[in-house]
């Protein structure tokens, strides 16, 4: 080969890679089980006398120079006294696993302000919060105080604190990248502009669904969520998610503990990679 054709070669390889698109490595992460909770709450018209071992969980995101939490959990005590969890971590312990600090996480993207999606946001003191900025309209007042019951009144105040130091960000709606290789979209209507997340990964686009769409029972069979604003609406969520992600096995509902059976354990207990 000339020298001319190696350059030329080369120069190639090296607009290849500039235009490289983004990827990230995704993995979820329990930090704790709630024990025979009922399933009628999770996917409408279930037998009342059903009971799961749920999983509590938070998704990692890694690369393009950045640690990016789906959904940050809870921690706070008022919540672990109430509802007992199983093998409960904080969320900033349980990521630990996969060698992250909390002041290595960048970005959390908050699906919806439920206690147990939201509240554990403010152990990473450098990370920016990503919301819906209807969802956090509808559920926060200008003072900081819960507008309904959606909200706890302490992770009102957090989101109220975390926009007074700048580190709140609200999305536009639908279909925003809000960082590059990361989508957020709405419509599930689990709270009033819950959003769930696609993920561009080297296996494909991967959705992180969050309470969009529960269990895997959700999506095949067709029902939606027990807990939603609009089933229809629901539905329509759960059938867009199969047209975004790359595979139907790269959905991922949010409390399913058959996550952690499907996809590949990495070194640690409670800690999976999806693709």
């Amino acid at each position: 080969m000339t020298a001319w054709a190696a350059a030329l070669m080369l120069g190639i390889a090296g607009v290849s890679a500039a235009q490289a698109p983004p990827s990230y490595e995704v993995y979820a992460v329990r930090y704790a089980t709630l024990p025979g909770f009922p399933v009628a709450s999770l996917v409408a018209g279930a037998d009342t006398a059903r009971r799961l071992d749920i999983a509590m969980m938070v998704w990692v995101l890694r690369g393009e120079g950045r640690v990016v939490l789906v959904d940050a959990g809870f921690y706070r005590d008022k919540f672990v006294e109430r509802w007992k969890p199983a093998g409960f971590v904080k969320p900033s312990d349980a990521v630990a696993r996969l060698g992250i600090r909390p002041e290595d996480v960048t970005d959390i993207i908050v699906t919806h302000v439920h206690w147990d999606h939201l509240d554990g946001a403010d152990l990473f003191p450098n990370a920016r919060v990503w919301l819906q900025r209807e969802e956090f309209e509808y559920h926060v007042d200008q003072a900081g105080q819960p507008r309904n019951r959606m909200i706890d009144v302490d992770d009102a105040a957090m989101l109220h604190r975390l926009e007074a130091e700048g580190r709140l960000r609200l999305a536009a709606g639908d279909g925003q990248e809000i960082l590059p290789g990361i989508v957020v979209y709405t419509g599930g209507k689990h709270t009033y502009a819950s959003q769930y997340a696609g993920v561009r990964t080297a296996a494909g686009t991967v959705v992180l669904a969050s309470d969009n769409l529960y269990l895997y029972e959700n999506l095949e069979r067709g029902v939606p969520v027990a807990q939603t604003l609009d089933p229809e609406s629901n539905l329509r969520a759960q059938q867009r998610m199969t047209t975004i992600a790359s595979a139907p096995r790269l959905i991922v509902p949010g409390h399913e503990p058959a996550v952690f059976q499907r996809f590949e354990r990495v070194a640690v207990e409670g800690v999976v990679r999806i693709r």
